[in-house]
């Protein structure tokens, strides 16, 4: 994520494609051209209105629009779409599946809802389709009549794993193109200038972080202590997690080797990037520049000033980095380097951070972040050497995050009243515990654990469905201005003092954790093998991503019928097929995150809403893995 004062975003704008989207609506027929009659998607945004960097328009005032997840549903999950009208319509409205090959109705459904969300659209009314009920493999569209017009969704697939062979292929493409392995990086990197030293260091590979930044993270915001997101190390632990959990589905994919060869190219950065004191570098930083030897490896505070406290912490992603190396030793394969030595880097690394951990937190403290992502490299060590040293803390730090539950579901950030929220990893303290429960036999050990997930799941649940919410979007809590308070989307005001985005890494990250947690604490028979409520919850969220929100924008590039703008950057990177972009915010301007925003034309900050970044397409594996897998 580019981490930039004002100045430093009009820098970067000059790099950034600068075309108009629209946010278009519904008229969809797979393999066909739109009717005569059908509803158009409207006229992209005006130049002015984009230099003003308004909100993207989005329908005329007497549309009926359908928003639909437009890429794929598997056959037995929940499927719904969202039906938005300037007016509410008769009791029990229908709608109507039909085949987008031969035009005929293969179901038929009863609208439910007729909810007006006013904090977002104030005047419009939403209504619930479920079609869950339909199974056939095949391509459709969702279909309604109004006023002696029939409108249309965009058309979407169905089949037996039909979201994971239309994403997973895709995912693995964008991070072969994120790869930092142009003839300029690698040779700047290669011998890339530690910050305030004269000393360089080989940090060659990795991927860019951004479709509009080519710098390398470990993680960024770690001088505001609550916000780190895990970036390049998660997308390792992710790729090694989707090959552990679906080796059938990706073998049917043939993407085996390709997502193997990914995640061993990434575990060769990881060691490369850990230094000889046994600590990681977190940060390869551009500096938004062309100069390829302007890279350093740097610390990062407010408005892109660097320093030289580059040394990752646990929760700076050097938790992560430790539990993807770990784990991946297991494969005993060896990339540039050996399997042994993946191994024998995660432990030089874990003794290091038990002794410095607390030098290297901005603040000399541990929260939340650091618990959980200390029990990620502690269990993953646990289960790659069986020794009980990194049992002992794999157990500790399990107990200690399943002490900052509190009674209301959330849980604790910090040592006294700050909620646990986060634009990114919001599913990652129940990830990392149903990890430790994949090894942890100990009654008291796993009865403390699960009570924690469930807890945490049931909030998910409860807070989601407590005020109108008809795309089951996500909510979560926070503290602002001193108050706890709830909302859909992550306050602007926070720690950080500029940094807010689009938040789908969260969204499929909460997706992530309902299935793989519910599966331990709310068994079901149905869909993910969870109860019905949690999988209509992932299936929301993954909905939303890929078309099911009020832009109608597929934030996965290249697939669906609407995507945001391509956006360039340095060394000829770019957006990238596959890559998700950061998505729907809270309304600019209001600093606790209300209302709701969505702009491709910005002044330059329209990467708020449109930059692909790494940990969305990392967090949308570990789902769509939790989805396929059984």
């Amino acid at each position: 994520m580019p981490l930039s004062s004002v100045l430093m975003l009009f820098r970067l704008a000059a790099h950034r494609a600068a075309g108009s989207a629209g946010c278009a609506l519904i008229a969809l027929v797979c393999f066909q051209s739109l009717a005569a009659g059908d509803l158009a998607s409207p006229a992209p945004a005006s130049g002015a209105a984009a230099r003003a960097g308004e909100t993207e328009p989005r329908t005329g005032s007497e549309d009926v629009v359908i928003h639909v997840n437009q890429v794929a549903y598997d056959q037995s999950a929940p499927k719904f779409a969202v039906l938005e009208t300037p007016r509410r319509l008769p009791e029990s409205g229908q709608f109507t599946v039909q085949n987008t090959l031969t035009l005929a109705t293969v179901f038929e459904g009863t609208l439910t809802g007729g909810q007006e969300c006013s904090e977002w659209f104030p005047g419009k009314y939403f209504y619930r389709a479920d079609f869950s009920a339909w199974r056939q493999a095949g391509h459709f569209r969702l279909a309604m009549a109004a006023d002696g017009k029939e409108y249309h969704s965009f058309d979407f697939e169905i089949g037996p794993l039909a979201l994971a062979e239309q994403t997973i292929p895709a995912i693995i493409q964008f991070y072969q193109h994120q790869r930092a392995n142009s003839p300029e990086e690698l040779k700047a990197d290669q011998h890339v200038l530690l910050y305030g030293s004269t000393n360089r260091v080989d940090l060659r590979g990795g991927w860019c972080d951004a479709s509009g930044d080519v710098s390398k993270y470990f993680s960024h915001l770690a001088y505001a202590n609550f916000m780190s997101p895990q970036q390049t190390p998660l997308v390792v632990w992710s790729m090694v997690n989707l090959a552990d959990t679906a080796p059938a589905l990706l073998d049917r994919l043939q993407a085996i080797t390709p997502l193997q060869d990914e995640a061993l190219y990434g575990a060769d950065y990881l060691m490369r990037s850990l230094s000889p004191d046994g600590y990681f570098y977190m940060t390869v930083f551009s500096y938004f520049k062309k100069d390829p030897e302007a890279r350093r490896v740097v610390g990062l505070l407010a408005n892109s000033k660097t320093t030289s406290d580059y040394q990752c912490a646990y929760r700076e992603g050097g938790g992560m980095a430790i539990a993807a190396l770990a784990r991946i030793s297991r494969w005993k394969q060896d990339g540039k380097f050996s399997s042994r030595q993946y191994l024998a880097g995660a432990e030089r690394a874990f003794a290091h951070l038990q002794a410095n951990n607390l030098r290297y937190d901005d603040d000399g403290e541990e929260n939340i972040l650091d618990d959980y992502c200390a029990l990620m490299a502690a269990s993953e060590l646990w289960m790659a050497t069986d020794q009980g040293v990194y049992r002992d803390e794999a157990r500790k730090r399990a107990k200690k995050l399943a002490g900052r539950m509190t009674p209301a579901g959330y849980f604790i950030a910090n040592d006294s009243n700050r909620p646990f929220w986060h634009a990114s990893d919001a599913g990652l303290p129940v990830i990392a515990l149903a990890r430790y429960l994949d090894r942890e036999d100990d009654p008291p050990g796993r009865e403390l654990a699960l009570a924690t997930i469930k807890k945490a799941l049931d909030y998910n649940l409860r807070i989601t469905r407590r005020v109108i919410n008809p795309f089951g979007y996500a909510r979560q809590s926070f503290l602002f201005r001193g108050q706890v308070q709830d909302g859909f989307f992550i306050p602007h005001e926070n720690e950080s003092g500029w940094w807010w985005q689009g938040e789908n890494a969260r969204l499929a990250s909460l997706a992530a954790a309902a299935i793989v947690g519910g599966r331990l604490v709310y068994p079901g028979p149905g869909a993910f093998g969870v109860k019905a409520e949690l999988a209509d919850f992932a299936s929301e969220q993954i909905g939303w991503i890929l078309g099911e929100n009020p832009y109608d924008m597929c934030f996965m590039f290249q697939l669906g019928k609407n995507n945001v703008p391509y956006m360039g950057a340095n060394f000829g990177h770019g957006s990238g097929r596959g890559g998700i972009s950061n998505g729907i915010t809270g309304q600019e301007g209001r600093p606790d995150g209300s209302g709701i925003d969505f702009k491709t034309h910005a002044n330059g900050n329209e990467w708020r809403w449109t930059e692909q970044w790494i940990p969305h397409s990392a967090w949308f594996l570990q789902a769509v893995a939790a989805m396929s897998s059984k």
